[in-house]
């Protein structure tokens, strides 16, 4: 109990300088699309180096980058020995963010402070992290009490387009295998499993033509509504397909882009869609890949003349709770529940992450950092992105006295 307090006491002391480290963060753009991440990675190791933290940077090829439809990418890692005979954990949040959109009423990259909020993008989700893991590992080390085995803050930038050139990276290329890790959450629940998604890009090919005589063309865009109410209606049935997993309810499918035509006056020939399929863990993607194509080739078929073109963007397979995980658990349980005054439940969450990755390279984790009880009450993604600073107050001790457990 010594330690614990003495761990709150030096984040209280501190905690005005982690807001400004955390503005900081806020105040480098890093929109994605397009892409362009490196510049905050190397303010970001301008930052820890300030606080005597090495930050190692490992720039990913160009080819590699501009492949993945990105444009810059470094990622980092600090590593941190302590006494021998310990586990390595590690500590992972992404700094890659979607653009701001409309709507704000705060500057999306001011890092302002309105009645105990912070504003601006990535303030929830989750350059936070960046600053509750920066912080609870500077506590730890900062009351000198004896620890084995090592901490790694690994800062990516590829969460919002996968996460293979992020983590999957690191992993891929050595760079780093840790024993246990902690990915960027939210502060009240701690996250042991998630969807997967599937993303595919379905292009119809029809026949332009003129619109004054239609009949002289193949309406692509009339072929691709069938296939969008064809893929829609399985909506239906995937209601019926339950997770076992609390959090997460049942598949669901979307589709988010839909771009055609030349011009006002002219039947379209081609028209493309993006669809987003949530696979819950107990799915298997192949099979759910090969669902989907099935209904959309009996969809085509439907429809004389036109063509069919289907490209896999994305597959992220699920999360699982991994053996091994439960240390992990058990300390942000106890810790949460005594921060912040009620229950911190494990459960699944029907979101994505890039986590994903660690779990397939066999390492357990969790979802677990600073945030409030939704990603609705955090507006990540829409307007006006904010976070209470209690919350990321709380969930660095949290983090802190977690490391603390793990690493006696």
């Amino acid at each position: 109990m010594t330690d614990y307090k003495q761990l709150d006491a030096w984040i209280d002391q501190h905690f005005d300088e982690e807001v400004r480290f955390l503005q900081a963060l806020v105040q480098v753009p890093t929109d994605t699309p397009p892409g362009n991440n490196a510049p905050h990675a190397e303010r970001t190791a301008e930052l820890l180096a300030g606080f005597g933290l090495q930050a190692e940077k490992h720039a990913v090829p160009e080819a590699e980058v501009k492949a993945a439809g990105l444009q810059s990418i470094t990622n980092l890692i600090v590593r941190r020995t302590y006494a021998a005979g310990g586990r390595t954990i590690a500590l992972n949040a992404h700094g890659d963010v979607v653009p701001p959109g409309e709507g704000w009423t705060h500057d999306p990259y001011g890092g302002e402070i309105v009645d105990g909020k912070i504003y601006g993008r990535a303030t929830a989700v989750s350059k936070s992290d960046f600053a509750s893991f920066t912080f609870a590992v500077r506590a730890l080390e900062a009351i000198g009490a004896p620890l084995k085995g090592n901490v790694e803050l690994h800062f990516t930038y590829d969460e919002e387009f996968g996460g293979e050139m992020g983590p999957g990276w690191l992993l891929k290329n050595g760079l780093t295998k840790p024993d246990l890790m902690i990915a960027a959450g939210f502060s009240y629940e701690v996250v042991t499993a998630h969807n997967g998604c599937l993303q595919m890009e379905v292009t119809v090919h029809g026949k332009m033509a003129h619109a004054a005589i239609p009949d002289t063309g193949i309406d692509a865009l009339q072929g691709a509504v069938v296939i969008l109410n064809a893929l829609f209606a399985q909506n239906t049935k995937y209601k019926q397909v339950t997770s076992q997993v609390p959090g997460i309810k049942h598949p669901y499918l979307n589709v988010g882009r839909i771009e055609g035509g030349t011009n006002t006056n002219v039947v379209p020939g081609k028209v493309s869609l993006k669809l987003d399929r949530r696979m819950i863990p107990e799915e298997d993607p192949v099979a759910v890949e090969a669902d989907i194509r099935r209904v959309i080739a009996e969809a085509a078929a439907s429809f004389a003349g036109i063509t069919v073109d289907i490209r896999r963007i994305l597959l992220a397979r699920s999360l699982k709770p991994l053996a091994g995980n439960q240390p992990l658990v058990d300390a942000i349980q106890k810790h949460g529940a005594d921060l912040f005054g009620q229950p911190i439940p494990a459960m699944g969450t029907p979101l994505y992450t890039d986590v994903r990755l660690y779990g397939e390279a066999g390492i357990p984790g969790v979802i677990y950092g600073a945030g409030p009880r939704t990603v609705l009450e955090s507006h990540a993604k829409r307007a006006d992105e904010r976070l209470d600073l209690e919350d990321l107050r709380r969930a660095t001790k949290v983090i802190a006295r977690t490391l603390r457990d793990l690493l006696q």
